[in-house]
């Protein structure tokens, strides 16, 4: 009688059970394959991925194995789990080159690293390995579906070590006045324009490079002040041709140079 009751507990608990639960119990790699599919298709990835887990392993040679790799890798990129979804990724076009797959699965791996990429005011290592893995991809497949996304997200990231660049040679312009290290503020700005010749940030970091200048010569010893003055000339002249008109900060700038001329005048009457 115990037995019986025992056994028909068992079958009740069996039924109560969800095919998931079922097919995580089972040994059966193939069922739990199946289950893990149909899970994947349904968009529960998280359980699809609990399956896929546990059968990745004993798949490994099998002709199954290529779909599961990419449907167990894909998974962590529905999770947002983009650390190990660029990795799975990666392992993925490692271990199947000739795949129909590889293209996708290499943009995706790039694109979780770019998902990984932090706000432009935290270091930006993953930023950087960002842009590597798409330009690759982009060098790779030049013409695929995914290029014209991935050349967007390249811009993006730029755009974000540009804002980055700027803003550290902006706090040199403000950490000057206090230290009065203006030359390193000069050398940020001269780094940002070499390094981004097409930044929106350019007219800014031409204005603030002569804004440094400026303040370097005016607050320099009197053995080093002209010729610091004359360089500031030779700023303003630099970013006047560049923008002429069009500058916000042009008025600024203009009367930057009427107090450098004014000051270049007492050297002539000494001489």
């Amino acid at each position: 009688m115990k037995k019986l009751f025992y056994l028909l507990i068992t079958f009740a608990v069996l039924n109560s059970c969800s095919p998931y639960q079922i097919a995580l119990k089972k040994p059966d790699i193939s069922e739990k394959f199946k289950v893990g599919e149909e899970l994947y298709n349904k968009g529960k990835f998280d359980k699809a991925n609990k399956l896929f887990a546990q059968i990745v392993p004993e798949y490994r040679g099998k002709p199954q194995a290529e779909k599961l790799m990419f449907l167990y890798s894909n998974t962590f990129y529905e999770m947002k789990d983009y650390y190990l979804a660029s990795y799975q990724f990666e392992r993925f076009v490692s271990a199947y080159p000739n795949s129909g797959k590889v293209e996708e699965a290499f943009f995706l791996s790039a694109k979780a690293a770019y998902m990984l990429s932090p706000i432009f005011s935290k270091d930006q290592i993953e930023t950087r390995d960002a842009i590597e893995k798409l330009q690759t991809f982009i060098n790779l497949y030049p013409n695929s579906e995914f290029t014209p996304e991935a050349n967007e997200l390249v811009r993006e990231l730029d755009y974000k070590l540009e804002t980055k660049a700027f803003e550290i040679a902006k706090q040199y312009n403000t950490i000057a006045e206090y230290t009065a290290d203006y030359n390193a503020s000069i050398t940020a700005f001269d780094n940002f324009i070499l390094d981004f010749p097409g930044s929106p940030y350019r007219e800014e970091a031409y204005f603030y490079k002569l804004d440094s200048a400026y303040k370097l010569a005016i607050n320099s010893v009197e053995t080093k002040k002209q010729d610091r003055l004359e360089d500031v000339k030779i700023h303003y002249s630099n970013y006047k041709k560049s923008y002429k008109e069009e500058s916000k900060y042009l008025k600024e700038a203009e009367k930057m140079l009427e107090h450098i001329i004014k000051e270049l005048e007492k050297y002539s009457t000494k001489s």
